[in-house]
């Protein structure tokens, strides 16, 4: 039934408009959880439906170098290293655009007392770096990503967000 309730999660979010771009398409592998507590189909829901929303802050962000974009969907680790990555940019007179393409996501661990989840993301992606308004280069990647998600007030919010290529 998990799945069931992911895989409609997935259609919503490849049906919906993000300012006209183009939505990734997600794949969510059954939950294989490695530690002692079961994972609950709402939990699971709102950490995919969260970590997704990410990306878009993580996409603005980069693409505006505008750090504060980045604090409703990241704390702690993964918003300093995006914050520095965005200074850098600055310094340079760059910025860069993320497209995601396509994500396939598993969550892997559910901490005994509720207080992260971990997920692996398959992503493919095109990263575009500007010099003002002119594209400098462009490539396709592939990346694997372990996140990280620690829960708020009212949604998860991104903490590890380490890619390395695929």
């Amino acid at each position: 039934m998990m799945l069931k309730s992911i895989l409609i999660l997935s259609i919503v979010f490849n049906t919906s408009s993000d300012c006209g771009a183009a939505q990734a398409l997600v794949h969510v592998e059954p939950a294989h959880l490695q530690g002692p507590r079961s994972l609950q189909e709402q939990t699971g829901t709102a950490a995919i439906r969260d970590y997704m929303q990410s990306w878009q802050s993580f996409r603005a962000a980069l693409e505006q170098n505008r750090a504060e974009l980045l604090s409703p969907d990241f704390v702690g680790a993964a918003k300093e290293k995006l914050t520095d990555t965005i200074q850098t940019q600055t310094a340079l007179g760059i910025r860069t655009r993320y497209v995601d393409r396509e994500h396939d996501l598993q969550i892997v661990f559910y901490s005994p007392e509720g207080l992260s989840i971990e997920i692996l993301d398959r992503v493919q992606y095109d990263m575009q770096v500007f010099d003002q308004n002119k594209v400098i280069a462009t490539q396709r990647m592939s990346a694997r990503y372990l996140v990280v998600l620690t829960p708020a007030e009212i949604r998860w919010r991104v903490r590890v967000f380490q890619a390395s290529p695929n």
